[in-house]
């Protein structure tokens, strides 16, 4: 099934991503650039950009699902997992960078107040504990909504978390840059549609949510011994409280491979039947810069091994 962001009519998509302008969410949606006549609709918070594809405002959804220092952004995968119905189309990754950023004249010692999203406050955990000791630190709804607010107040003693490109958007001095823990950081992003699940590539990743049918010892084993079995490689495992009392989780597993991929699907369609239940989120093409060589050796791969099928199939005789 097409993309919804590239329709073939000649009304542009719509695409809902966690705004303001300026947020690491809008840069790397901006990475797409079959997106690029897509109209862009900018939301206050995650679970607003979700709920605007799931009630069909938008054709497409973009938002950050994991970061390299934090992990998991858990109100991506809950809403995904427990309030919509939404499969994800693909993955982007970008390299993300926080800078530290105030209106003009401010110094770091005179700062009392940080303003930022909080999942981007965790990852520059070690600079506010050394640098901003005793700061108060105040949760906005994205990094570039905090840039936003100090850039239109001009808040004294205030600074914000936030991505470069905030502070030119926004009129605010960049005081320190890549404030990050981690100079590896990174965060993946996944486009979400409604419906349809985009052809197999030959490197593609499936994501699934895996509902224990009863908690006893070994469960865990009897679902993951399922992938083993095949040979499936996991790229992710995490588990998630499902939120009926303490004790009760569900597993979030992303793994090599497509629905497509009979190996694949067999796998689901035991775990399915026999041991847990299964929320399927979609099969995708899997980010990484070495992709599109992985993909192509992948297609000429297997239109060797189909004219080998095909010819081993000619020669079966006609039954009689």
């Amino acid at each position: 099934m097409e993309d919804p962001a590239t329709p073939d009519s000649a009304e542009p998509a719509r695409i809902a991503f966690l705004g303001p302008e300026g947020t690491f969410t809008e840069e790397a949606l901006l990475t797409q650039s079959d997106y690029a006549e897509a109209v862009m609709v900018p939301m206050v918070s995650l679970p607003d950009v979700l709920e605007a594809v799931a009630e069909g405002q938008v054709d497409l959804g973009f938002v950050p699902i994991e970061n390299a220092i934090e992990g998991t952004v858990n109100a991506t995968a809950d809403s995904l997992v427990f309030d919509v119905a939404l499969l994800i189309q693909r993955e982007v990754v970008i390299d993300v960078h926080l800078d530290l950023m105030a209106p003009a004249g401010t110094t770091l010692g005179s700062i009392r107040r940080l303003l930022s999203f909080p999942v981007a406050t965790a990852q520059c955990r070690h600079f506010v504990a050394d640098q901003l000791k005793g700061v108060e630190v105040i949760a906005t709804s994205s990094t570039a909504e905090s840039a936003r607010l100090l850039g239109e107040d001009h808040r004294i003693h205030t600074a914000a978390l936030a991505p470069p490109l905030a502070a030119e958007l926004y009129g605010l001095e960049i005081l320190a840059h890549a404030i990050e823990d981690h100079p590896d950081n990174q965060t993946r992003f996944v486009a979400l549609a409604p419906a349809g699940i985009p052809a197999p590539t030959g490197h593609d990743k499936t994501s699934i949510a895996c509902f224990q049918g009863e908690d006893h010892p070994g469960s865990l084993h009897a679902i993951l011994s399922e992938f083993s079995a095949r040979s499936i490689n996991l790229t992710k495992l995490e588990s998630r409280p499902t939120k009926r009392g303490l004790g009760n989780y569900c597993f979030l597993i992303d793994l090599e491979g497509h629905i497509a991929d009979e190996v694949v699907a067999d796998c689901l369609r035991v775990l399915h039947a026999e041991l847990a239940d299964v929320k399927f989120l979609g099969s995708y093409p899997a980010a990484g810069e070495h992709g599109p060589a992985i993909r192509q050796q992948a297609g000429e791969a297997w239109q060797v091994a189909d004219g080998w099928v095909r010819a081993l199939q000619d020669q079966v005789r006609p039954p009689g």
